[in-house]
């Protein structure tokens, strides 16, 4: 099996919300897993936290995320991190870019680059910025 690379995002208390609005947007399964079931709550406000999600699209695709309960960990947002789907089928990438900028902010429409390709960036109505980049191959 070749090595994933699965971006895993931190959120403050609406992971299972962004989880589920992912799955909208790319379909797969989703498993989701809160700090009681694993018996990992420090306290009861933790308890319905989301210790661990992990929505499986494809075997290309994996997109993983948790709650960082605030007593005990740091949550910092930020834009030290984008995700980025790139690949050769327009339709289906231009209708990921869409779900995900709806209620979002355009930063980058979805465009003809200088490099050839079509390339847009967005940040989602949670706060995570998405990289789209259709290869000029199937444009």
């Amino acid at each position: 099996m070749a090595t994933k690379l699965n971006p895993y995002i931190n959120f403050a208390g609406n992971a299972r919300q962004a989880m589920d609005f992912y799955q909208s947007v790319f379909g797969g399964k989703l498993n989701v897993g809160t700090y009681k079931e694993f018996g990992a709550a420090q306290s009861p406000d933790e308890e319905d936290l989301v210790m661990h999600a992990q929505l499986d699209v494809s075997d290309d695709v994996t997109l993983m995320a948790a709650d960082v309960p605030e007593r005990r960990m740091e949550y910092h947002p930020g834009n030290n991190f984008s995700v980025s789907l790139s690949g050769e089928d327009e339709v289906e990438l231009t209708g990921y870019y869409n779900q995900l900028a709806d209620g979002g902010t355009v930063t980058m429409p979805l465009a003809k680059a200088s490099w050839g390709d079509t390339f847009g960036m967005c940040i989602d109505r949670f706060g995570i910025s998405w990289l789209v980049n259709i290869n000029a191959g199937q444009n």
